[in-house]
């Protein structure tokens, strides 16, 4: 199979991957409307986890909240900025391949519905600190760039640990004495 075909292949999948995991994002936030919306908190683990309905104008925490459209056009740039990453970087390890389109599948959901309705639906809520609310959405970003983050690291630290080691020395580890080598090639 030719390295275009492949190529082609794997942006299909991955277009298939987001659309997918947004169409399931914006089935959570519409049966998180329906069931959820004016309840209380429904506990799923006790004292780890719950659900209950919010609406966030916001970002993450809140920002930008008297800001709503600088907040989209905010995501579209950065969501264009990723599917050019994506689909125009040629080689790239592997993580990238999975974890930008759950990064830019993760944001569409959330633009999505900020476009439709001005606002985000939250409905995961931790029980055992006090934390925003979430949706899956936001799992999705969280989760994807929390991986990218660590592989860079570990990438950095290789390359450092790389640059830091000495050159090998030719005759390092063998049994040649490096004196006769030296004699025997004048």
């Amino acid at each position: 199979m030719s390295d275009t075909i492949k190529r082609l292949l794997r942006i299909f999948a991955q277009l298939c991957a987001m659309v997918g995991l947004v169409l399931l994002d914006q089935y959570f936030k519409k049966l998180a409307e329906l069931n959820l919306q004016g309840k209380e908190t429904v506990t799923l683990i006790s004292g780890f986890l719950g659900l209950r309905y919010a609406e966030n104008t916001g970002a993450a925490f809140s920002l930008f909240e008297s800001a709503p459209q600088a907040l989209t056009i905010i995501t579209v740039i950065a969501l264009g900025a990723g599917v050019v990453a994506l689909f125009a970087i040629r080689k790239k390890a592997l993580i990238y391949d999975i974890c930008v389109p759950l990064i830019i599948a993760g944001g569409a959901g959330n633009l999505l519905d900020r476009v439709t309705r001005g606002h985000v639906i939250d409905y995961i809520q931790t029980l055992f600190m006090d934390f925003p609310i979430f949706n899956f959405a936001d799992c999705l970003i969280t989760c994807s760039c929390f991986a990218l983050i660590i592989y860079l690291i570990v990438e950095m630290i290789g390359e450092y640990k790389k640059r830091k080691l000495p050159p090998e020395e030719p005759y390092a580890g063998s049994d040649v004495d490096v004196d006769a080598q030296a004699a025997n090639d004048d």
